[in-house]
């Protein structure tokens, strides 16, 4: 019902820049919060940055002043903006969404597939 279709990734080399899109589509009443999330090989999933859909945002530490998310609420996407990449952002990328699902009330969380990042040199 609900799919959500992440782009952007890649290779790039320490000190660079990348922005990653996630559009999500499919039968949504509404979006509450989307987020980036990332997980490294052999770590858990970690929170990366997250906009409500008031445009409030919050970062991670280790990537404050480095990555800037936003979203277009027309589109229902969300854009995750990285510079400055370091060689441990390497990570496979998740974007996520709180959706209202129509005919439902409430919201559930959904997950993009997953866009992998790699800084290398």
């Amino acid at each position: 019902q609900v799919q959500l279709v992440e782009s952007g990734g890649g290779l790039v080399q320490p000190g660079g820049s990348l922005r990653l899109s996630c559009a999500a589509s499919g039968s949504i009443s509404s979006i509450n919060a989307m987020g980036w999330y990332r997980q490294a090989p052999g770590k858990q999933r970690e929170l990366v940055a997250v906009v409500t859909s008031g445009g409030s945002t919050n970062y991670a530490d280790s990537v404050k002043g480095r990555f800037t998310i936003s979203r277009d609420n027309a589109k229902n996407t969300v854009y995750l903006q990285m510079n400055s990449l370091k060689l441990e952002d390497t990570a496979v990328y998740y974007c996520s969404a709180d959706i209202r699902v129509v005919p439902v009330t409430y919201f559930t969380r959904h997950w993009g597939q997953g866009t992998q990042v790699t800084v290398s040199s």
